[in-house]
């Protein structure tokens, strides 16, 4: 694929939440977003930073469609009053990107007990995502971009522990919670397929991308040797974190992508850089069962059925 970020569309009346606009992927997605003439809902946990990107992107894109929202993944309130906040002042939406997460933390719980990698990186998206979703289905060509990692090829569901409570390793459950990106993923597309509904339910990885998500378990660990190793790590492997972004960006915009694909960068190091291309989940993302069973676990977690879709 010759995809370059000039193939961006044109954007004008198409509206966008990103959720962790703030820096990294999603910062560089909201940009470009905006500098296509998108109208973007900036959905960060902390408002003050919401705000100084957004004087950022205003700077670089005079005019640019930005508002900045409030939205604390970690709490199912939250996310409640983000979406009453939307059904109110919106009639329609036509993109989510799914893309705040937390990487490899010590443990910790979400306001509502679970963990929190779990719960930021898929529970609370999921719920979003369910309560939006009527706004989805009203705009044209409406989409669903779930920002999953290369981290869901060691992913492994812990059903009987989904929170770590017995048993608990900081890398093995962010696994656990990108694998669910692509479980939640591939389960929604399957749902659309059968309802016939017009929304697209996608899937993309950053490869390897050098953002601040990767300081903030050092940082809470108080390690200035992870410190030390993300920094050297980053600077010979990583691309940037505008790179990064190709694919959210490719997932959200491209006239050929459709309901159910996976996007990703097309080479170097089993897809850690390069253009965003059309990628494979490994199978155990494609389990009917185990899509099926984090679905259910989900809803009952969440109180969020999806009923919009009948």
């Amino acid at each position: 694929m010759s995809w370059s970020i000039r193939d961006v569309p044109a954007l004008s009346g198409r509206s966008f939440v990103v959720t962790g606009a703030n820096s990294g992927i999603g910062y560089e997605a909201a940009r470009q977003l905006a500098r296509r003439g998108g109208d973007v809902i900036l959905a960060v946990r902390t408002p003050s930073k919401g705000e100084d990107a957004a004087r950022r992107i205003r700077t670089e894109v005079p005019g640019a469609k930005l508002e900045v929202w409030s939205l604390d993944l970690g709490s199912l309130a939250s996310v409640r009053d983000f979406a009453a906040q939307f059904r109110e002042r919106r009639s329609s939406l036509s993109v989510l990107v799914n893309n705040a997460g937390v990487m490899a933390i010590p443990r910790t719980l979400t306001t509502d007990g679970f963990e929190l990698q779990l719960g930021v990186n898929h529970l609370g998206h999921f719920a979003l995502t369910g309560l939006l979703l009527d706004r989805l289905l009203a705009a044209p060509d409406a989409r669903v971009v779930n920002v999953s990692s290369l981290a869901a090829r060691m992913g492994t569901m812990h059903w009987d522990d989904l929170d770590g409570a017995r048993r608990y390793e900081k890398w093995q459950w962010y696994g656990q919670s990108k694998l669910a990106n692509l479980l939640f993923t591939f389960e929604l597309s399957r749902r659309i397929e059968e309802k016939r509904v017009s929304l697209a339910s996608l899937a993309c990885h950053p490869g390897y991308a050098a953002t601040n998500l990767q300081f903030v378990g050092p940082a809470m660990e108080h390690s200035s040797f992870a410190k030390l190793a993300m920094n050297v790590s980053n600077a010979l492997f990583a691309q940037s974190a505008e790179a990064g972004a190709w694919p959210t960006l490719y997932a959200a915009t491209a006239p050929d992508a459709k309901n159910g694909d996976f996007i990703g960068p097309r080479g170097v190091f089993y897809e850690w850089r390069g253009k965003p291309t059309h990628v494979r989940a490994r199978r155990l993302a494609h389990d009917r069962e185990l899509m099926q069973k984090l679905w259910d676990i989900s809803v009952e977690r969440t109180g969020v059925d999806f009923s919009a879709l009948g």
